[in-house]
């Protein structure tokens, strides 16, 4: 049985004890999310949009934290520009539990 889900801007296709990276989710570590946004539910047969809507996928927070550093440069020649820049992208590391369908 699988759900895909739609957190953050991003759709995710998940099964029970998964465990997924998304965007930082206002939860401590140890408490429980759901996810109320499912796109699609299938375990014989699978159920779009009017028949997805009712289906809810919980899961536990298991780490705040951030990503990789990734450098960000830019350069014009023969100026003399030069800019360095990092980014880490914060991220939520979730556990899925259940799915609801």
């Amino acid at each position: 049985m699988y759900a895909i889900i739609a957190t953050g801007g991003k759709q995710y296709k998940v099964s029970e004890g998964d465990v997924i990276r998304v965007e930082k989710l206002d939860a401590e570590v140890g408490t429980s999310v759901t996810f109320d946004q499912v796109l699609a539910v299938s375990d014989k047969e699978l159920k779009v949009a009017g028949d997805a809507a009712k289906a809810t996928v919980t899961g536990t927070v298991m780490d705040q934290g951030k990503a990789r550093k990734v450098i960000v440069y830019k350069y014009k020649r023969k100026t003399g520009y030069h800019k360095k820049n990092g980014h880490r992208q914060a991220y939520t590391q979730v556990k899925i539990d259940k799915i609801n369908a």
